[in-house]
């Protein structure tokens, strides 16, 4: 499946559009991370443990929207976005949207 963050991809053609698709998930903070993270932010630097948590919340996103988009017919989603909501207090949520689109090649 085709993925961009543009309205159209170079050589195709949008035959049929289907409208948003979007996948979201929600994370929590982990205790155990928190104090490492803690501890890191004591003497700067990134803290990978975050970093690898929101790349594994953007990728189940981006999954949960490529499926939405294959059970309605549709081969790519054009102007993908990301968006990051505060849901409360240790928790996130990142959601992946975009408009399902059948392309053809021109």
């Amino acid at each position: 499946m085709i993925l961009t963050p543009a309205s159209s991809f170079s050589g195709y053609r949008v035959v049929k559009s289907f409208g948003l698709v979007k996948g979201n998930t929600i994370r929590a903070r982990h205790i155990g991370k928190d104090i490492i993270a803690a501890f890191k932010n004591m003497v700067g630097g990134e803290i990978e443990e975050y970093t690898k948590m929101m790349a594994e919340s953007r990728e189940q996103a981006v999954d949960r929207m490529q499926a939405e988009a294959r059970s309605m017919g549709a081969d790519a989603v054009l102007d993908v976005r990301f968006s990051t909501s505060y849901i409360m207090g240790m928790a996130a949520e990142i959601l992946a949207y975009g408009n399902a689109v059948i392309l053809e090649k021109e």
